[in-house]
């Protein structure tokens, strides 16, 4: 049996961590809308952290970049404010291994739910050969404003009905 990730395959080829993304399991969300997907809220506030901080400056909510990261650390009220603002304006990609074919990764707009599961709409999980039984999603941030236009353009979900 393999026990943890010592060989060079295992260790640096294989499973690299990726900033900007994360993964949960995906419960259903039929309050949703089909081009929404809701996010957790400690998870949505880890994946938009620089975002969040560079918001915070902006507003004169916080100081300076230090204190803006304290503010986040320490989960003031105004932060999740300003990440409400911030997700309004950024599509996320999820994505369901294995992907088979383009529908695999679709793009959707994030709400803040409660909880540490990701919320889908049920008729979007036929694409992605989901059910409600402990599958798994990764959680994708397009970064550059090409990135989140060709997101919200070409994948959303209810483009790809």
């Amino acid at each position: 049996m393999l026990k943890g990730k010592q060989g060079r395959f295992r260790q640096n080829l294989l499973g690299k961590r990726v900033d900007y993304s994360g993964r949960s399991v995906i419960v259903v969300g039929p309050h949703l809308k089909m081009y929404q997907c809701g996010l957790p809220k400690e998870m949505a506030l880890e994946l938009f952290k620089p975002f969040v901080m560079k918001e915070l400056v902006e507003k004169g909510l916080a100081h300076n970049i230090k204190s803006a990261k304290r503010k986040i650390e320490r989960v003031q009220p105004e932060v999740w404010d300003v990440l409400e603002s911030v997700i309004r304006e950024h599509p996320v990609l999820l994505n369901r291994a294995p992907t088979l074919h383009r529908l695999g990764i679709q793009a959707f707009e994030p709400t803040l739910v409660e909880g540490r599961a990701i919320r889908l709409h049920p008729l979007v999980c036929t694409a992605y050969n989901a059910d409600f039984d402990g599958d798994q999603m990764a959680v994708h941030v397009p970064l550059s404003a090409e990135a989140q236009a060709e997101a919200r353009i070409l994948m959303l979900a209810a483009q790809n009905i």
